[in-house]
C-alpha cells in the first residue's frame, strides 16, 4: 500500500469530517492527565466499539509484513515469525476514542515501540512517524509519541489475538492520543523528517490528537 492509496469516502467519513467542521463534542475545558483520568468530554463504556473506514481487511500471518522505513539507521521488512520472535512485552492501559468514548484497564501483549526503535535506530534527522495500514488508511505522530513508555504493536488483547475488527493481526496503541492515531492493521512505519497529514488529519482532525487537551480538530 502506497501513500497515493486512499480508503474509499464512506457514510463515516462524511459524517466525522462534518463533525470536525462544527466543532462537535468540543467542551473547551482542558485538564492534565495526572489530574484526572478521563478526558474532557469523554464517557466511560464496557465493550469496545467498533470503528473503520468500511474495510476490513483479511491479512493472514502467513503472508503479513511490517516494513520499517526512510531515516532510520537499519531499515527491516518482517514477517510475522521474525516479528514475534521480538521481545514480547505486557501493556496497561485506558483509550480514548474521539467519538467520545473511552475504556478503561485494556490489557495488551506486543512488541513496544521502543523494542522496535531499538532494532532500526532513527536517524537524527527523524522527528515524525507516518503509519500506513493494509486498507489505505495513514496516520501521522511525533516521533516522541511514537516513542512512548505505553505505546505497543500489540498483537492481543485481555489475553487473546486481537480480532480482525480490531486491527489483528496486528495494531498500533498509543494510549495518550486519541484513538484514530493507534493505527490499525498496520504494515508500514515511515521515519521522517517533519511532519505531514495523514487520513484524517486531512480531514479536519487535529495533526496531534491530545485528548486531555481535546485536540481533537484541526486549529486551522
Amino acid at each position: 500500500m502506497t501513500d497515493d492509496a486512499h480508503p474509499p469516502e464512506t457514510k463515516l467519513t462524511t459524517t466525522k469530517r462534518r463533525w470536525a467542521a462544527d466543532g462537535k463534542f468540543l467542551t473547551g475545558r482542558i485538564v492534565r492527565p495526572e489530574d484526572e483520568r478521563l478526558p474532557p468530554g469523554q464517557h466511560l463504556v464496557k465493550d469496545w466499539p467498533v470503528l473503520d473506514l468500511g474495510q476490513q481487511p483479511i491479512i493472514r500471518t502467513e503472508s503479513w509484513r511490517l516494513d520499517i522505513t526512510g531515516h532510520v539507521e537499519h531499515p527491516l521488512s518482517l514477517d510475522w515469525a521474525t516479528f514475534k520472535a521480538l521481545p514480547q512485552s505486557h501493556r496497561l492501559s485506558d483509550m480514548h476514542c474521539v467519538t467520545t468514548w473511552s475504556r478503561y484497564d485494556n490489557r495488551w501483549q506486543g512488541v513496544t515501540t521502543r523494542d522496535l526503535l531499538d532494532q532500526v535506530m532513527p536517524k537524527a534527522e527523524a522527528s515524525h512517524v507516518m503509519l500506513t495500514s493494509y486498507d489505505g488508511y495513514t496516520t501521522n505522530m511525533p516521533l516522541a509519541d511514537f516513542a512512548s513508555e505505553d505505546a505497543i504493536l500489540a498483537t492481543e488483547w485481555e489475553g487473546q489475538p486481537i480480532g480482525r475488527t480490531h486491527g489483528g493481526p496486528m495494531r498500533l496503541v498509543v494510549p495518550h492520543l486519541y484513538l484514530w492515531k493507534s493505527a490499525k492493521w498496520l504494515t508500514r512505519i515511515d521515519f521522517r523528517e517533519g511532519d505531514m497529514p495523514g487520513f484524517w488529519e486531512r480531514n479536519g482532525y487535529h495533526m496531534r490528537g491530545d485528548p486531555w487537551r481535546e485536540e481533537r480538530y484541526s486549529d486551522d
